[in-house]
């Protein structure tokens, strides 16, 4: 086992639960306080499990570097709270709400082609019906694996896997299968970064250009793939109904207004909305 530094406090239990409420069936899975699944590396694709227990984030298995790399991001480990708290406890609104959650986590992920698949699939459906068609894509394009374990036993596709793949056969739309294939054709043949060390403008800027992605997918994918802790999806419903729900105007131009109290930290603002709609547990 490898410990993995962080500076508290660490919400772990609302970091497994945003990644449980959307794992994607077969490739991934919340058990307890662990989150296991298979990642692709330079040397083959390998489990990796990750267990946050106490004050201790702990890698368990290899830890070579890329799959320190990928723990940290997944769990947003070199975040500082202070700074954080600092700019967003200073609204009179979301102050509060801030100082409730301190040490709130923008959790990333392990591949940044899968994030674009997940937010295009995500597209106006609620958080399980998406689930629900991404496990029905890792299981016809995903390459199974040996785990002896259903609940991973999968990989996610790659891009390669997916630039021709009939999705529309699943029940994926017209619009969102063409602009998947068109998404993994251009990472497949290196026109398009989506790793880690991409340039976010250059990567939306790319991504905009494409029929079938839109503001939402974007800032989703700026947010969680390209580590932009001030990207802010304005657009998403829940986050306009969270902040309605606190008292703040939700039209998007007003909501935007507000946020600018927010900087350089609107993706922490972001999570902290989605979390008032999360029902108790």
């Amino acid at each position: 086992m490898t410990s993995l530094p962080f500076q508290p406090p660490l919400p772990a239990a609302s970091l497994l639960r945003f990644l449980g409420d959307r794992a994607i069936p077969g490739v991934e899975v919340v058990v307890g306080p662990s989150y296991r699944r298979w990642v692709s590396t330079a040397g083959g694709p390998v489990v990796l499990t990750v267990a946050v227990e106490g004050d201790r984030v702990e890698l368990r298995g290899r830890a070579a570097p890329d799959l320190v790399r990928m723990s940290r991001t997944l769990f947003d480990l070199d975040a500082d709270p202070d700074d954080v708290l600092a700019v967003l406890g200073r609204d009179p609104v979301l102050g509060p709400v801030a100082r409730r959650n301190r040490g709130v986590r923008v959790p990333g992920v392990a591949d940044g082609f899968e994030l674009v698949v997940r937010a295009i699939l995500g597209q106006q459906v609620s958080v399980p019906a998406a689930r629900t068609m991404l496990g029905r894509v890792a299981a016809r394009f995903g390459p199974p694996m040996p785990s002896g374990d259903a609940a991973v036993a999968l990989v996610f596709p790659t891009a390669g896997a997916l630039a021709e793949a009939g999705l529309e056969e699943l029940g994926v739309t017209g619009l969102r299968a063409a602009t998947i294939r068109r998404v993994a054709g251009l990472v497949a043949g290196g026109e398009l970064d989506l790793g880690p060390g991409a340039d976010p403008d250059q990567t939306i800027g790319q991504l905009l250009e494409l029929d079938g992605i839109g503001p939402w997918t974007a800032d989703y994918v700026r947010m969680r793939a390209l580590g932009d802790r001030d990207a802010f999806p304005v657009g998403d419903l829940g986050v306009r109904r969270a902040a309605e729900r606190l008292g703040l105007d939700p039209a998007p131009r007003a909501l935007l207004a507000r946020a600018d109290r927010w900087r350089p930290w609107r993706a922490y603002a972001a999570m902290l909305l989605w979390g008032e709609l999360a029902p108790p547990r």
